[in-house]
């Protein structure tokens, strides 16, 4: 499986006293936190952000934010980091991190008592959370004793007729196909190195496009199609699923195949606050308490040591990076897209509307 390389997210109150010296002038610093907006961003505030102001004196403004590399870009072009730390999703951090945005991380420092696993461990983040793009199906669509296990399964029309949706995005759909067409999740990325491996993921979506009756572009479409019995099955984000099976909707999660996405955290580089956003970066990530209570509310778990010993059984099942469920997905290779998005969404447009 495509390894994550150490780093992190949300921290916990580990640094206060490593950092104790700064204490007095702690009132009147306030972070500037990039993140996602909306219902997560309310989860962030009470979780994370009012306790550590609680903890430390030290406020945290946090700003609904899109399109975070491009504003990176020019903040550093600049010379002006208006953010000091940043949620960032995989193609965020692999740009960011190649070009040099994000300031190295001291996890001696960060997390003393390696409470965080060493693939969450970057050189210049941290992971936060994570979540998963999934198969799911209606579960009273099936055929009468089946049940989809696989993509090769959604592939699968006539065994498994029915109305299917996927995102519109050239990302995880490369991924999935191949899977489909017998490679291993944790070989997808070898193969998609070629420009052979990328031809035999196009001609593999070719045979499903015509079964296809919508292509979704936001994380609702996919729960509200499911909900009315529009398609029976679709890929989808695992917290919509989660939500969706809580409503009484008959619906179930694939894991095998799923697509793993990291949400990492990382400072700017050139922030006037260096120490206190490390510190808050500890602050969200390293206490396995605290995760679990973001985990509990937004099932998109982080990666600290102990995460599943505070939650029942039952909901760590649901999530993620449960042992059970992490074990046959791939993780996004943030690098590849990073340096192939362009060219493989540009060619992903084209395909649609041929």
């Amino acid at each position: 499986m495509t390894r994550l390389t150490r780093r992190s997210l949300l921290a916990s109150a580990v640094l206060v006293p490593l950092i104790g010296g700064m204490a007095a002038a702690q009132d009147d610093v306030e972070l500037v936190f990039a993140g996602s907006g909306g219902g997560l961003a309310q989860v962030m505030d009470a979780v994370f952000d009012k306790p550590f102001e609680e903890e430390t004196g030290i406020r945290i403004k946090a700003l609904a934010t899109t399109d975070r590399a491009s504003a990176m870009r020019a903040m550093m072009e600049a010379g002006n980091p208006i953010w000091d730390v940043a949620e960032l999703t995989p193609v965020d951090y692999a740009t960011a991190s190649l070009e040099g945005w994000l300031e190295p991380i001291d996890w001696a420092t960060v997390d003393p008592d390696n409470r965080l696993p060493e693939q969450a461990r970057l050189d210049d983040a941290g992971i936060a959370a994570t979540y998963s793009t999934i198969l799911a199906q209606r579960t009273d669509k099936l055929p009468e004793g089946l049940t989809m296990t696989s993509w090769a399964d959604f592939w699968d029309v006539e065994t498994f007729p029915g109305p299917r949706a996927l995102q519109d995005s050239v990302l995880d759909n490369l991924e999935f196909a191949l899977i489909a067409d017998g490679v291993a999740p944790d070989a997808v990325y070898e193969v998609l190195a070629s420009d052979e491996g990328v031809d035999r993921a196009f001609a593999k979506l070719d045979e499903i496009k015509p079964h296809i009756v919508a292509w979704w572009t936001s994380g609702a479409q996919p729960v509200q199609m499911l909900s009315d019995g529009e398609v029976h099955f679709t890929s989808a984000w695992n917290g919509r699923i989660t939500q969706l099976q809580a409503e009484g909707v008959p619906v179930e999660a694939v894991w095998n195949g799923g697509g793993l996405k990291p949400s990492y955290i990382g400072v700017l580089k050139g922030t006037e606050h260096k120490e206190q956003a490390m510190r808050y970066v500890s602050f969200m990530l390293t206490d396995p308490a605290r995760a679990a209570q973001f985990a509990k509310l937004v099932s998109y778990p982080g990666m600290v040591k102990g995460l599943y010993d505070h939650l029942p059984e039952e909901e760590g099942r649901a999530l993620p990076t449960h042992p059970d469920n992490v074990e046959n997905q791939f993780v996004t290779d943030a690098v590849f897209w990073a340096k192939n998005m362009d060219a493989l969404q540009e060619r992903w447009e084209e395909w649609l509307l041929q």
